[in-house]
């Protein structure tokens, strides 16, 4: 396929792999990106030492493009951005924060700069701030997600009449026919996260992908709102916040209770009842680990049969 995501990116399929904390090494993004796809580095749960070595891994394995998500809510941002243009990576996806903190500096390096956003509203300060092309998540997808609580099906065609830079939809899709929805909706191309979690390169535990693949509807909720929405599985942890929440517990008690390294405790250590579980509604879909390259085979030989399908009624 050719269409202005492909082209702005260099790549064969308009699919993104996200760029999850805690689940997307170099192994995982190089995989997507020699698919044909574009593999993206998570660097938000990356000490800027561990960044830089992921970064030249991943040149090593493949010669395709990827790019680095920088999530502009975690401490080192700057050091991540001066490695990032040290190392010469050609794309960032940046999120949870202001696009025009960095967007200007990166663009000023030759970079292409993608946000994520949960709105119109902010799709427009996007494209304002410079953005090549912005993802528009739904309130279906897994980790930090908007107040707003938008569906992906009422967000793309909202945005994509919005601004005039292309929409990446995200938010809800694991297969070929949510891709095809989405790209009927406005978008160009597709972001996912959950259904890559379940991969063979993923870096997440396998107890967590485990629960992936296991997840059923309802198993996932958003929570945090006062602090930071995210999506995660019902668990202990889960149950905790819940208790604290009928108590009518602050702000404040609410991060005490979140502490840190909660993710880190249950997506990359194992831990699945005392960690914060962040995956999607999607999970529910999805039934197997494979590879990366054949789950974005699935998804693009999916959206070709599912448009097939619409062409002949």
């Amino acid at each position: 396929m050719h269409n202005r995501i492909t082209a702005l990116f260099g790549i064969e399929y308009p699919i993104i792999q996200a760029g999850m904390i805690w689940c997307s090494g170099w192994k995982l993004a190089s995989a997507v990106s020699n698919a044909g796809g574009l593999g993206l580095i998570g660097s938000g749960s990356m000490y800027p030492d561990v960044l830089r070595e992921h970064i030249q891994k991943c040149k090593a394995a493949t010669n395709k493009p990827f790019g680095v998500n920088v999530p502009l809510l975690y401490p080192d941002i700057d050091k991540h951005i001066q490695i990032i243009i040290e190392e010469g990576v050609k794309i960032v996806f940046t999120s949870a924060g202001n696009p025009k903190t960095w967007t200007s500096m990166l663009k000023q390096h030759g970079i292409k700069v993608v946000h994520v956003v949960s709105s119109r509203k902010f799709a427009l300060k996007c494209q304002e701030a410079g953005c090549d092309a912005v993802v528009a998540e739904g309130f279906e997808a897994g980790g930090h997600n908007g107040r707003e609580e938008t569906t992906t099906l009422c967000l793309i065609p909202s945005v994509a009449d919005a601004v005039t830079i292309p929409v990446i939809a995200a938010g809800g899709i694991g297969d070929g026919r949510a891709m095809l929805a989405c790209m009927v909706l406005g978008a160009e191309g597709v972001q996912i996260g959950t259904r890559f979690i379940a991969s063979i390169e993923s870096s997440a535990h396998d107890a967590f992908k485990q629960t992936v693949i296991h997840a059923d509807e309802g198993s996932t909720i958003l929570t945090l709102k006062e602090i930071t929405p995210v999506r995660m599985v019902r668990n202990a942890f889960y149950d905790e916040l819940s208790a604290a929440y009928a108590r009518c517990a602050s702000a404040d008690e609410l991060r005490t209770i979140l502490g840190r390294g909660r993710a880190k405790k249950g997506m990359f250590e194992g831990d699945m009842e005392a960690g914060e579980l962040e995956i999607g509604q999607v999970s529910a879909t999805v039934r197997e680990i494979l590879p990366a390259a054949e789950i974005l085979k699935d998804i693009w030989e999916g959206y070709l049969v599912a448009k097939s399908g619409l062409t002949k009624q």
